[in-house]
């Protein structure tokens, strides 16, 4: 092939390759948090997920949650058999684990490994206002790598839950000291957007996801609005998705930038009767807990496509 039609066939092959539809990213799945439905048992939690339209369940095992954490390895495969009979994922677990000393930790590790759920969110950290700041992110990084060795033993993921207000983690830089060193496969992030907005303000959650995206290994989504309580004092309230102050338009395409594929977890934090609260008694009917999930369902798909 002589120069000419060489650097003409390369260029027509740039033009071909440039031109071929690039594959689709496969579509994000979202689960509700079972939180907002503990006032129904395994059975009717799941039937009521899958109804609404979620494709999976992030299951509380927690004090309180669908499993207690002492009844780990008796329950826990009872809820996933439930949820998967009606035909959803169980992509992970919100569990009552700060670190490796937490009671029943191995119990509910063993649980999780059992039934073939890989992650689970974590979390729980907090400031000793009385000791000096790098002090404690070494004790904390020391914390999170020990549970890093227990979640290696037996294949799991942690997802520490970044939440806003006093907490490690509410600033986001703190987490990413703590965790930069450690094995994502073990420990990660499950960042919470609204949280996120309500300690960056104006632009900063912006850099604080992009700090902490090519961590995270699930998403939590709700969104809020600053008005002032009864006191008069400024404080962030929840809202339905759209209604509020985060700005989903600008948060998702960081998400695609940092190729996040966990699990998307939809919250219901706003007034629902009890439901937002996680209350076993609600005291609204359960219908209007779920067609506020519907549409907020509804609206997260459409803002994904």
């Amino acid at each position: 092939m002589n120069r000419t039609s060489r650097r003409g066939f390369l260029q027509a092959a740039g033009a071909a390759t440039m031109g071929a539809a690039l594959p689709a990213p496969a579509p994000l799945k979202i689960s509700v948090f079972s939180k907002h439905l503990h006032f129904l048992g395994w059975q009717a939690m799941a039937e009521a997920a899958k109804e609404i339209g979620f494709d999976g369940v992030d299951l509380t095992m927690r004090k309180g949650g669908h499993v207690e954490p002492e009844r780990a390895e008796q329950d826990l495969p009872k809820a996933a058999e439930a949820i998967r009979k009606a035909g959803l994922e169980l992509p992970m677990i919100t569990a009552g684990i700060v670190d490796a000393e937490t009671p029943h930790v191995e119990a509910m590790l063993r649980a999780m490994q059992a039934v073939g759920v890989k992650r689970y969110r974590w979390g729980g950290f907090k400031w000793d206002e009385a000791r000096p700041l790098p002090a404690q992110l070494d004790g904390f990084r020391a914390r999170a790598a020990r549970l890093a060795d227990l979640n290696r033993k037996y294949d799991l993921c942690a997802m520490y839950h970044t939440h806003s207000g006093a907490e490690v983690g509410a600033s986001f830089w703190d987490l990413w000291l703590i965790l930069k060193d450690l094995d994502p496969t073990r420990v990660s992030v499950n960042l919470d957007v609204a949280h996120a907005v309500i300690e960056g303000g104006l632009g900063a959650w912006v850099r604080s996801v992009q700090l902490l995206a090519p961590l995270a290994r699930g998403v939590a989504i709700k969104d809020f609005a600053w008005e002032r309580n009864a006191r008069g004092e400024w404080r962030p309230q929840w809202r339905p998705l759209g209604e509020g102050m985060v700005d989903f338009k600008r948060f998702f395409p960081l998400l695609r930038a940092a190729n996040f594929n966990g699990p998307l977890q939809l919250h219901y934090e706003y007034p629902l009767g009890g439901a937002d609260k996680g209350a076993p008694t609600i005291t609204i009917d359960k219908s209007l807990v779920f067609d506020a999930m519907k549409r907020d369902l509804t609206r997260l798909r459409g803002w994904l496509k």
